[in-house]
């Protein structure tokens, strides 16, 4: 790419649902655009997208991987982007500074629906998007019925740019529906111009009217010769396009055979023509120029390599960005393209273009950075997710467990939708993610990169007890072993509290029976006990009163009431019927509507109480369950929730309450115990 301040820029998001062919689709754009000069295959694990070592090892993109080609005088940066919802905060932190996305989905009725969320997230930013459905080879449904499925997840009309052409059951070509001309497709070559075939007219024709009627409720002057009956030119159908694409009005679709270069002409080609300029995707982030001089970028990903090196791919809103210059305070250590796991170094980089820069030490995914003095507002940057997935992680070497922070802290960086920490009542370091693969993948990245090798297990449930009766106690310690003595007598009252009042301590001592200096013994060797109750557990929710006692002026000490207090407590809340206590959660699951029946029946075999549900806002047919969950069962819940939901599934929860463990339960896990 040359480095001038006239390049003409299109940065493209490719993403959609796993084994869509994304991956594969970006292979076919660099090669018929030449970028080069074969074809990478997933399979064999020599892609430009899925370069990593954890992607490779299980053919399927894991991160996002920048690409660049150059297509009839325009530089295209495309970014593949994971499609397994467990690595979705990838494809939403790069989408972000798109201009346009090109949704990659198979031709089957029944896997649309695993479109939703990303054709949410697209209308909720107003990000302008495609559709290429891929595979039509294997496609077992009708095109038009295809397309039916795509409008039902879809709040913005669809305008199919094309009609296929089939031979029994085989798509062979297509039709422009802008210029009505036909093609076949050709391996290794443009798609061959052929005669119209006059069997498909009458549907064309209805399918162009189509397209061209959608396009006319954005434009008065196209309605006015649709009503006329004028024939409109095709560089106003192609104007149309691009306006009411680069405004997200509307949603081009195309099809074809990615793995066979089917379709990816054509495809390119509309992309010159429509995909939205850098300077529409700024305007729509509400970024006004301070001067044109001001470098304004933001940060979509960041790298470790396995040498430790770190680049940080960003996105420049705004001014040229130079290599040694200071952004966020921070000198620029190296600015390249990419080329999967290939660099390009590059002395600058222009206003839209999508570039690398190395060593921004401290600044994260998702900032905003400029060579600004003053302030400049943060640009909109995606939700982190909430994490759903946990293991409790141990480095397999002992020796290795300082190395754990550090390595996770980077790791983190790369993916914030990660996040760790060391649990304070379990006292385990916790790893927590999106899912079962989501985690398996890091602690591969922890081992190839950091030689960190790790065990794992599902984390400890942070139980509780507290107790059902009240009983009134008598404490006594007395030891003797020459010299002074130890002394300590206390009469000890123990209530149940409300769920929820934690701890209360009183004294109602009265002719100084028990010493003042001595009650603060009493009540640390309380609270000392109920670290751990009779059942093993933390003791919550428990008013302990000292109503009586005795003292020895010699012997008795502090210490000595301390231990009185324990044994007191010892043998008074076994008294009590001391019972489990779980932490609860308030758990908000969205499915479609059509799995609503089947997340209510999935709460309620995991000890779930329904609280409600009702359909979502901005949310075309699904509905949101609201229930309390044990945290007990909230292990696998994420896992059981994508395989009834078709994958598309997702829950936020948070803590609410502690509740007591049915008997049977209870039983259960004392004898695990």
């Amino acid at each position: 790419m040359n480095e001038n301040t006239n390049i003409s820029v299109r940065n493209i998001a490719i993403v959609g649902p796993y084994s869509s062919g994304k991956t594969t689709l970006l292979e076919s754009l660099l090669f018929v655009s030449g970028a080069i000069n074969r074809k990478g295959n997933v399979n064999n694990g020599n892609s430009i997208g899925d370069n990593c070592l954890e992607a490779k090892s299980r053919n399927m993109s894991v991160e996002v991987s920048s690409a660049y080609t150059e297509y009839k005088d325009i530089n295209f940066t495309f970014l593949d982007c994971p499609g397994s919802v467990e690595f979705m905060q990838e494809t939403y932190n790069a989408l972000v500074a798109a201009g346009c996305a090109l949704i990659v989905c198979e031709p089957s009725v029944s896997k649309v629906l695993t479109l939703a969320p990303l054709f949410h997230f697209l209308d909720e930013w107003q990000i302008p998007h495609l559709v290429y459905i891929n595979k039509m080879d294997r496609s077992q449904d009708n095109f038009m019925d295809v397309l039916k499925a795509i409008k039902d997840v879809s709040t913005r009309p669809l305008v199919p740019q094309q009609y296929p052409i089939k031979k029994d059951q085989d798509v062979i070509g297509y039709i422009d529906l802008i210029t009505e001309q036909a093609y076949h497709y050709h391996p290794d070559s443009e798609a061959d111009l052929v005669s119209f075939p006059d069997e498909l007219k009458e549907v064309e024709t209805k399918a162009r009217q189509e397209m061209l009627e959608i396009l006319a409720d954005f434009d008065d002057h196209l309605l006015e010769e649709l009503i006329e009956e004028i024939e409109p030119s095709e560089e106003e159908i192609i104007k149309d396009l691009k306006q009411d694409l680069s405004a997200d009005l509307i949603v081009p679709v195309f099809f074809g055979i990615a793995q066979n270069d089917y379709g990816v002409r054509p495809l390119l080609d509309s992309l010159v023509k429509e995909a939205p300029e850098p300077n529409i995707t700024a305007e729509r982030r509400g970024l006004k120029p301070i001067n044109s001089e001001t470098v304004i970028a933001q940060v979509l990903k960041t790298y470790y390599s396995t040498q430790g090196g770190r680049l940080s791919l960003v996105r420049v809103w705004q001014g040229n960005l130079i290599d040694g210059m200071t952004l966020n305070g921070v000198r620029v250590g190296g600015i390249y393209q990419l080329m999967g796991s290939q660099q390009k170094s590059l002395n600058w980089a222009n206003t839209g273009q999508i570039v690398a820069l190395g060593r921004l030490e401290g600044i994260k995914t998702g900032d905003t950075i400029t060579d600004a003095s003053s302030l400049i507002k943060s640009l909109p940057k995606a939700q982190i997710f909430q994490p759903v997935y946990a293991k409790a992680v141990t480095a397999e070497n002992r020796k290795d467990e300082v190395k754990i922070s550090g390595a996770i802290a980077k790791i983190s960086e790369e993916d914030p939708s990660l996040k760790w920490e060391q649990d304070e009542n379990t006292h385990e370091v916790i790893l927590w993610g999106q899912g079962e693969i989501h985690l398996q993948v890091t602690l591969e990245r922890l081992r190839n990169k950091y030689n960190l090798s790790m065990v794992t297990q599902n984390p400890k449930i942070p139980y509780k007890e507290t107790i059902r009766k009240s009983t009134t106690i008598h404490g006594r310690y007395k030891h003797q072993s020459g010299g002074h003595g130890a002394f300590g007598d206390v009469y000890l009252e123990i209530k149940p509290l409300s769920r929820g009042e934690g701890f209360q301590f009183h004294q109602t001592i009265v002719g100084g029976v028990v010493p003042k200096q001595y009650i603060p013994g009493v009540e640390t060797g309380v609270r000392e006990y109920l670290i751990q109750g009779p059942l093993g557990y933390p003791v919550v929710d428990i008013d302990v009163t000292l109503t009586d006692g005795s003292y020895h002026a010699v012997d008795s000490s502090e210490q000595a009431f301390k231990q009185a207090a324990r044994i007191a407590m010892s043998e008074g809340m076994l008294q009590c019927e001391p019972i489990l206590l779980e932490p609860v959660l308030q758990v908000d699951i969205s499915i479609p509507s059509e799995f609503t029946s089947k997340v209510l029946q999935l709460v309620s075999t995991h000890r779930g109480q329904i609280l409600g549900y009702d359909s979502m806002t901005n949310w075309k047919n699904w509905d949101q369950v609201n229930a309390y969950l044990p945290q007990a069962e909230m292990q696998d819940f994420i896992i059981e929730l994508r395989s009834l939901s078709l994958g598309v599934g997702f829950f936020n929860w948070q803590y609410d309450h502690l509740d007591q463990v049915p008997d049977k339960v209870t039983s259960k896990i004392l004898a695990e115990v």
